[in-house]
């Protein structure tokens, strides 16, 4: 009988252990290591843009699921005028109301000047937990913080149009047009990433 506490006890006290050890390896960042990496020049803004919105640094899904209850975030639909999200395996289509907005306008103005094409969105609001789960797969997703840990940016890829993967000259082209009328307009700071083959737009508390 004895032997058999034992045993319980010690099966216990392993799960227990193995509990504890795996939330600890779950947070896959060290915050007081992300917050040293220091901006470039021309990232700079994008940070400044997002954090003029109120909202904090989104470290898990508790903090977006927080700004969610309070109606401060906005889901966003797979498909609008002008636009589609594509399957979002690293970030979450929730979004502040005015990057909500900005994006909706945007694939408007975009269907308008290409006559019902589509535009996608390949991807939005990140946690610091959801760029770790990125970065195992891709080596370029930034090491500090993103514009998208705040829940005002978002990319649209300039490979995929009408839902297709292709390159298409025409339609970037007319992507880029969209992109400089709403930067112009002191609405958005966009950058094109080479890398990852999109545009990566970070909406302005206008």
């Amino acid at each position: 009988m004895k032997k058999i506490l034992c045993l319980i006890f010690g099966c216990f006290i392993g799960c227990f252990h193995y509990g504890q050890s795996s939330k600890k390896i779950g947070i896959c960042y060290d915050l007081a290591e992300v917050l040293k990496v220091e901006p470039t020049p021309l990232y700079k803004p994008h940070l400044d843009a997002s954090r003029s919105f109120g909202v904090k640094l989104l470290t898990n899904s508790k903090t977006v699921q927080k700004y969610i209850n309070s109606g401060k975030f906005h889901k966003i639909k797979k498909s609008g005028k002008g636009y589609r999200v594509q399957k979002l395996d690293y970030s979450r289509p929730y979004m502040v109301s005015k990057a909500k907005t900005t994006l909706e306008k945007m694939g408007a103005r975009f269907s308008k000047e290409t006559k019902g094409h589509t535009f996608t969105v390949s991807s939005m609001t990140r946690t610091l937990e959801d760029q770790c789960r990125l970065r195992r797969v891709n080596s370029n997703a930034s090491l500090g913080i993103s514009s998208h840990n705040y829940g005002n940016s978002f990319d649209i890829s300039y490979i995929r149009f009408n839902d297709v993967l292709k390159y298409n000259p025409k339609m970037e082209i007319a992507l880029e047009k969209v992109l400089k009328f709403y930067a112009n307009a002191g609405r958005i700071y966009y950058i094109k990433e080479r890398q990852q083959s999109c545009y990566h737009i970070t909406v302005r508390n206008y």
